[in-house]
């Protein structure tokens, strides 16, 4: 019997992740994990990262890199993004 409707498997797993509404907080999860493999050893300085309504809040414990960060903003949110694979965030607030 020959299949004619054959569809790859990561297709289908990407269809119904989004069907059942798993896809954008998987993504939120991948986001948060490559925030350590982005920003490397300065990612120590982090205490806490969430996402809410596609704003990464990141809680700094060092002023000076908190204002370093601020200035790279726009270019941290494209390589999360780039990283993850679809558009997770939009804006990063540094706290």
């Amino acid at each position: 019997m020959k299949r004619n409707q054959a569809k790859p498997i990561g297709e289908m797993i990407r269809k119904v992740m989004r069907e059942q509404g798993l896809e954008s907080p998987l993504n939120e999860y991948r986001l948060i994990q490559a925030w350590k493999e982005v920003l490397g050893p300065i990612a120590s300085y982090t205490t806490n990262l969430y996402i809410k309504n596609q704003i990464l809040h990141v809680h700094l414990s060092s002023p000076a890199l908190r204002q370093d960060l601020m200035m790279g903003r726009e270019r941290l949110v494209k390589n999360l993004n780039q990283y993850v694979g679809a558009q997770v965030i939009v804006n990063i607030i540094f706290h």
